[in-house]
């Protein structure tokens, strides 16, 4: 796992593409590297840190520059090994064993067709020097980044947007349609982009740039195609093998020549990999955390941290367990800046300081069971939207009746929340809606009444717009299965606009490489062929991959209910971060801009804390975006906290 940058016929390319690299610092301590040539015009110009997994030594350092090739790569091949031995019959010749010269060779003999036969996860530059072309490419699930900025013939591409920021000496242009989008889902999906010049390589996907100016794009995978098939597999009665499809890519996934470690949050995911993974690699360490007593309560957060420890015991991991009673108002803007985009999801907290403990204890590489809930209808939403399928046969007096009574009840004392109560309001909020709307609003922040109401009037045919979108998006298939559209959709934007994307800046700002066997072409191949009501049996979601894990897992293990990897928000909100929200509501300069109403966040903030509406997360993400965007419009180009 690295940090990548370049330019390409840019100005002033070497200086820019030095500093692009050294605000990439925190993705490759181990070292770092640059290259440079002229061509066209101008220069092109890469960039490299890295963070040595595989191949220690110097052979897999980067740019790898090899008979008129430069790479500069970020990720892991998994499939590196069967890749290297058919090259090498091939007659290609490797001077050391790192995934990075198998995939240079690649490029050498199968240019963009090598493309589809990467398995793992990745994004890279490829110069070739006799062409003066460069490509771009990024994996096909979007688990890496790769941001780019084009002006004229001349392009810009970095691992994360603060370099790019940076490298334009801060003077990139807020996109407010990513705001809006921002405050509609809580994170800016894969499609936008927070700054207007700045765009995002698509999922599955490269773009050639060349000396006279002309680029080209091409895709080599597409989640829909993969679902089309999935969905005749499964008219045809073929089943995959779950079990050995999640094995294989559990044991591919600790392929390392340093150590691996787990997630262990106590729930089916982490618990079935880390078993997985203790088969092949015994004794290996695992982390999980656990909150203040009184934070913990105050949610009504369930206790995984029992599960967790019965998990280790029974398969040998070395658990190491990290009570989280953070400093937030510290936290809250070393995370913004990290996480590059207005991310307003707590879980980066814990992500960040479970790698920051395990980097400590000298491990590089972490397992996570990421994407396993998105491909396999694992969430409360899943299981809520067809609920309400049943919901809407219900006489609408009566339906009207109980809304108003649930309505009425409070989300929390100040004692202690009340989770039922706030699962049954926000069910009801959606419950009466058409499929795509419901679906939508099952995870999102806002209706289109209520994101109206927030943001600037001027700004309405911008909300509409964000609106169409995820509704173009949820419906761009042909699938009759309603459970596997939902799948497809959390593919689509859940997973790499909010999961992946958090995932990777905060494991990064640690100096730590987090993989996710879940979120992998043959797994996610295996998924789209189970049918709905295997995912979904009952009220018991993620149906089928339970089946599977209990050939490994105890049944108290695979059954239990489901935890969450979130954080105590409300207690925070009500304790540490009330005087911040405060100061944001009344002085913020997200209100002082008028892009946010003052009033309607007043009121959120009323209602909260008579405990009517659970607003915790809707301030959060408020204050995530008010520290990202004082940082955006203040010039600073993303320096402001890169010693944080």
């Amino acid at each position: 796992m690295c940090g990548i940058a370049g330019t390409y016929r840019w100005p002033d390319g070497k200086a820019v593409t030095d500093r692009l690299t050294d605000i990439l610092a925190h993705r490759g301590p181990d070292g770092a590297g640059r290259y440079g040539r002229p061509v066209g015009d101008g220069e092109v110009h890469l960039g490299h840190r890295r963070l040595a997994i595989v191949d220690l030594s110097d052979t897999g350092a980067q740019p790898m520059v090899s008979d008129g090739l430069v790479l500069t790569y970020n990720g892991e091949l998994y499939n590196a090994p069967e890749l290297r031995a058919e090259l090498t019959a091939a007659g290609a010749r490797f001077r050391g064993t790192s995934d990075t010269e198998v995939l240079l060779e690649a490029w050498r003999r199968w240019g963009t067709d090598c493309l589809p036969r990467l398995r793992g996860m990745f994004a890279f530059g490829i110069f070739d020097e006799r062409t003066g072309e460069l490509v771009l490419a990024r994996d096909q699930l979007g688990i890496k980044p790769l941001f780019l900025l084009r002006r004229g013939g001349g392009l810009v591409f970095a691992s994360e947007l603060k370099a790019l920021a940076a490298a334009t000496g801060g003077r990139l242009e807020v996109d407010h349609g990513a705001l809006v989008a921002s405050l509609l889902y809580y994170w800016v999906p894969d499609s936008r982009c927070a700054y207007r010049e700045a765009e995002k390589l698509p999922p599955g996907s490269w773009l050639r740039v060349r000396p006279d100016g002309r680029t080209d794009r091409g895709r080599f995978w597409d989640l829909r195609e993969v679902a089309a098939e999935g969905r005749e597999r499964a008219r045809s009665g073929e089943l995959p093998d779950l079990a050995a499809v999640v094995a294989e890519s559990t044991r591919r996934h600790l392929l390392s020549d340093v150590p691996v470690a787990t997630f262990l949050s106590g729930g089916l995911d982490s618990s079935y990999l880390t078993a997985l993974a203790a088969r092949d690699r015994p004794g290996i360490s695992a982390y999980t955390i656990g909150f203040r007593a009184e934070d913990a309560r105050f949610e009504a957060m369930p206790d995984d941290l029992r599960y967790a420890r019965q998990v280790a015991a029974r398969y040998g991991v070395d658990l190491h367990e990290i009570e989280i009673a953070p400093d937030v108002l510290d936290l809250l803007p070393r995370m913004t800046y990290h996480l590059d985009e207005p991310i307003g999801d707590p879980a980066a907290i814990n992500t960040f300081l479970i790698c920051s403990a395990a980097r400590e204890a000298g491990v590089k590489v972490m397992l996570s069971g990421m994407g396993a809930d998105e491909l396999f209808a694992g969430y409360r939403k899943h299981l809520a939207n067809l609920l309400a399928l049943r919901y809407q046969r219900v006489p609408r007096p009566l339906r009207r009746g109980l809304s108003a009574a649930v309505d009425r009840l409070p989300v929390a004392s100040a004692r202690r929340g009340y989770r039922s109560v706030r699962f049954a309001k926000r069910f009801l909020s959606f419950a009466d809606l058409p499929e795509e709307t419901a679906f939508r609003r099952s995870y999102t922040l806002y209706d289109r009444a209520e994101l109206l109401a927030l943001v600037d009037p001027d700004l309405a045919g911008t909300v509409d717009d964000v609106l169409t979108e995820h509704a173009d998006v949820y419906r761009d298939n042909d699938l009759d299965d309603f459970v596997n559209r939902m799948c497809l959709g959390d593919a689509r934007m859940f997973l790499p606009g909010l999961n992946l994307a958090y995932t990777d800046r905060s494991s990064m700002a640690a100096s730590t490489e987090v993989r996710v066997p879940y979120v992998d072409v043959e797994v996610v191949r295996a998924a789209f062929a189970v049918p709905g009501d295997r995912k979904i049996v009952g009220r018991q979601g993620k149906a089928v991959l339970k089946e599977a894990a209990a050939t490994v897992l105890p049944r108290e293990i695979v059954y239990r209910p489901k935890g969450l990897f979130s954080a105590p928000l409300r207690a925070w909100m009500s304790r540490d971060l009330a005087p911040l929200v405060r100061e944001v509501v009344h002085d913020g300069l997200l209100v002082e801009s008028g892009l946010l109403r003052r009033d309607a966040l007043a009121r959120m903030v009323a209602e909260d804390a008579a405990g009517h509406r659970d607003y915790s997360k809707h301030l959060w993400h408020v204050l995530t975006l008010e520290h990202w965007y004082r940082d955006a419009t203040s010039g600073s180009g993303g320096d402001a906290r890169s010693a944080a």
